[in-house]
């Protein structure tokens, strides 16, 4: 379920080339075999073993939101359970309330009842999500998982405290689900439906993945600054990432009040909610298939430890927690990413790598017409910064022209990087203002720089270690393109992803990294790392382009090749503002150059002119007298 791999010109990269891997069967087809032998194997299984599937794919589907929460989007959560028991308590609800069966039965008649108890429970668990999630996915740190604590506690004891769910006791007398006149009552029936249910579940999850909506989750894992500066709105994401898994977790719910027939507390309590994360976390936080191996090796573990326990110590208890525990414990200490990846890597030699789907027809991508040269598109006016008394820019003047190389630098702790984080957007300035493409952005965050035109790269490089060159590049483009969670989860946005997938090889190519485009970005040096950001601020089309130390990590050639493409960039018309401690890589590429110290503007002007300067000697060779230095 992987997006086309295209060349800048939109063709098809050969995968295999790419990998070097061969083998005789795709993960694609492999899963395809596997679904058709459950299928084909499901009306032969003992009972018990149907049973047994069963609560492994409802488990499988929270663990899945999980995966999704978690291990991609970098959010904990342990209170999953308590949404599983909206669900379930929702459907229970309406299924045997005498208020809701008289108010409904006329409606939809009694084998309708469950599905409305569907809607209601998505609906609650929407609401509910949404309430929680705004108040919770703005945490960091411990503080978001020990929140997610609170609230499934709560949920916990209002299921138990609340008579008309029956309160502890519980809601029993809940009907089999009936789809298209057929009743799902046995469990080998009902055992199809749930695993439809996570089949289709994973391939919608996957397709969402795999596209501009997947790449902007993924980044969230990252933080926030460079998220941010792709122009994604981190807590919006945040907060659908955290409703997308309530709504799984509902859904599993729905279907397991109809295979129990009842319902009480004790299945949503907090100890469930942290198996559901021991089973994401053990089959492989990051992978959606490690969700269904985790579901399933904790599922069994469980099942047998119970069985052989009791014989082996002659006494019944709660034996089978502890040594379920120290297991855990082994399973990730010996294999820290979960079981899945490492499985992934045993299996690897035996797969061939996927063939690219065709992509048909490319969309067309938002541009932007550069300003004319000359033209000012970032100015900073008297900007002050202070970190309590602790002032790091003093009233700072600046501007950046469209079609120049404007260059900043001075000695360490001078206050560039500050300076550099306020005219982006990371911070805001305590006195003065920014202004970017004519427009006051003072008080914006970052991705509002980013819709404007700005791009950027960082002094301490942040990409997705793990995903592709051509993925990191492609998430530049974020802002020009439109595809939602639907379309995306849908696989309506192929066009449009076919597009930026070919945007970004272009760039890559355009920075001398083709070669590189389909390995990890973590496996390249440091130098072509930082190359790699600035093929991603291209992919975004940016009118400014803002360089952290773009020259720090590389050799003299590829520093030779890095000034070519900025000395292009600026013949097309971009004005780049740089960061740089190379006095010899500045000196040669810039067209003005503003010197920092101690916070202040100690001079601005050519290369020439700033190499002449006193002032500027003084700050980089020392020698000033005190109060020359105070004056400053």
């Amino acid at each position: 379920m992987s997006a086309p791999r295209t060349s800048s010109s939109g063709a098809a990269v050969p995968v295999a080339a790419a990998t070097g891997r061969t083998g005789f069967i795709t993960r694609r087809q492999l899963t395809i075999v596997a679904v058709l032998l459950l299928a084909f194997a499901w009306p032969f299984l003992p009972e018990f073993t149907v049973v047994v599937m069963s609560y492994i794919g409802l488990y499988a589907l929270v663990a899945a939101g999980l995966v999704m929460l978690t291990g991609v989007g970098g959010m904990t959560s342990f209170g999953q359970a308590a949404f599983v028991g909206l669900g379930a308590y929702a459907t229970a609800w309406v299924c045997t309330s005498p208020v809701a069966a008289e108010a409904l039965t006329g409606l939809v008649g009694a084998a309708g009842l469950p599905w409305v108890g569907l809607l209601l429970g998505l609906v609650v668990t929407f609401s509910v999500a949404w309430a929680l999630g705004a108040m919770t996915v703005k945490l960091s740190g411990h503080y978001l998982p020990l929140c997610t604590i609170a609230w499934g506690l709560s949920l916990y004891f209002l299921f138990g405290n609340m008579q008309f769910l029956g309160g502890q006791t519980g809601i029993s007398g809940i009907p089999a689900l009936v789809v298209f006149g057929y009743s799902l009552a046995s469990p080998r029936d009902l055992g199809v439906l749930i695993w439809a249910v996570l089949l289709v579940a994973l391939w919608l999850l996957h397709n969402l993945l795999d596209s501009r909506e997947g790449r902007a989750i993924r980044s969230l894992k990252g933080g926030r600054v460079m998220a941010e500066s792709m122009g994604i709105n981190t807590a919006q994401y945040r907060l659908k990432l955290f409703v997308l898994g309530a709504l799984m977790a509902a859904m599993s719910g729905w279907l397991y009040a109809h295979m129990q027939r009842f319902v009480n507390p004790t299945p949503f309590n907090l100890n469930i909610g942290i198996e559901y994360l021991f089973m994401a976390v053990v089959g492989g936080s990051g992978h959606l298939w490690g969700a269904v191996l985790g579901a399933a090796v904790i599922t069994l573990l469980k099942e047998k430890l119970q069985d052989i326990l009791p014989s082996l110590l002659g006494t019944t208890g709660n034996f089978e927690v502890i040594v379920f525990g120290l297991l855990m414990l082994v399973v990730l200490q010996h294999f820290a990413g979960g079981l899945w990846p490492a499985l992934a890597k045993l299996s690897a030699r035996f797969l061939r790598p996927q063939a690219p789907r065709a992509s048909g027809k490319t969309a067309n991508l938002a541009t932007r017409a550069l300003p004319a040269r000359g033209e000012v598109l970032l100015q900073a006016n008297a900007v002050t910064k202070r970190f309590g008394g602790l002032v790091a820019n003093n009233a700072v003047s600046m501007n950046l022209k469209a079609g120049e190389v404007h260059a900043l630098i001075g000695p360490n702790g001078a206050g560039k990087s500050t300076f550099f984080n306020m005219v982006s957007g990371v911070d805001d300035p305590t006195e003065g203002a920014v202004q970017f493409m004519g427009r006051t952005v003072t008080g914006q965050p970052s991705r509002g720089f980013a819709a404007l035109g700005l791009g950027r790269t960082f002094q301490h490089v942040r990409l997705l270690g793990q995903r592709s060159v051509v993925e990191n590049v492609a998430l530049g483009a974020h802002r020009r393109a439109h595809s939602g969670w639907v379309a995306s989860m849908l696989g309506l946005d192929r066009a449009e992803e076919a597009a930026l997938l070919a945007e970004a090889r272009k760039q890559i190519e355009r920075c001398g990294l083709g070669a590189y485009a389909d390995l990890p970005a973590g496996s390249l040096a440091l130098g072509q790392q930082r190359v790699v950001e600035i093929a991603r601020a291209l992919a975004g089309q940016p009118a400014a382009l803002l360089l952290d130390e773009p020259a720090a990590g590389l050799r003299h050639l590829e520093k030779r090749a890095l000034a070519a493409l900025l000395s292009q960039l600026r013949a097309e018309g971009l004005g780049i503002l740089v960061v740089e401690h190379d006095m010899e890589f500045v000196m040669n590429l810039a067209d003005r150059i503003t010197v920092f110290e101690f916070g202040s503007v100690i001079a601005e002007g050519s290369p020439a002119e700033v190499q002449a300067n006193p002032r500027v000697l003084d700050a980089y060779l020392g020698g000033a007298d005190d109060t020359e230095t105070s004056t400053s």
